[in-house]
């Protein structure tokens, strides 16, 4: 019987599904978050695309409230988001609002989800992106998105931040995860730049078991060169 329990934000898209099958194969309880369910967790909590922010929140904490039973999480893992490419005159208002709702509405709720079910000493993860250290003029929804979520991780590693005693919250800033949407849309890239699923999903699980953990708090660039990858605080 699995005694340990983590959380999935985005447990359905490629990351997401990877990181539930490794914690899976580690004998960890795995609930998935997300628009549609992952047959490979234990539970699934299904958001309502077109909910408000409030609406999607309520949903999700009643739901694992139900589920839980008043036990309580070693992780929740937010991988939830996406990429939508604009400038200041090109899409900026439609593919802001996207980029708010996917990056950082779920990040919202998994802080809320923290505070609320995380064990003391729990890790709580946010999906961040190196790109969003700088200006992103290319992709400015993309960018404003990615930067408030690097505040929102510093703000819950802050005191009085409301997430239980001892807990780690860092954001993991990738440049190019090797997916398989992404190898279809760049089918000449450089992929030896790319940072395989399989390494995320593997730091998750060690800062879950409460090893090799970074500093409270850090922005963890993940850059990949021939096909190995650092973990770079920013």
């Amino acid at each position: 019987m699995a005694t340990k329990r983590v959380l999935i934000y985005g447990g359905k898209g490629a990351l997401g599904a990877t990181v539930v099958k490794h914690f899976k194969s580690n004998n960890f309880w795995v609930g998935s978050i997300d628009l549609a369910q992952n047959p490979d967790a234990d539970e699934n909590i299904i958001v309502e695309r077109n909910d408000s922010l409030e609406d999607q929140e309520s949903k999700v904490i009643s739901a694992i409230k139900s589920v839980l039973n008043d036990q309580k999480l070693d992780a929740v893992i937010c991988v939830a988001g996406g990429w939508a490419g604009g400038n200041a005159s090109k899409d900026l208002i439609k593919n802001s609002d996207l980029m708010w709702r996917q990056s950082v509405w779920s990040s919202l709720i998994t802080a809320s989800i923290a505070a609320q079910y995380l064990k003391e000493g729990g890790l709580v993860t946010l999906p961040g992106a190196k790109a969003a250290l700088e200006g992103t003029p290319g992709m400015i929804g993309y960018g404003m998105a990615k930067a408030a979520v690097h505040q929102l991780t510093k703000s819950l590693a802050g005191d009085k931040s409301g997430l239980p005693a001892n807990s780690l919250a860092v954001a993991l800033l990738p440049i190019t995860l090797d997916t398989p949407m992404n190898r279809k849309w760049m089918p000449t890239a450089d992929t030896t730049t790319w940072t395989p699923l399989e390494f995320i999903a593997d730091l998750f699980l060690k800062w879950s078991l409460g090893n090799e953990r970074p500093e409270n708090g850090s922005l963890l660039q993940l850059v990949t060169k021939d096909s190995k990858t650092e973990v770079i605080p920013a």
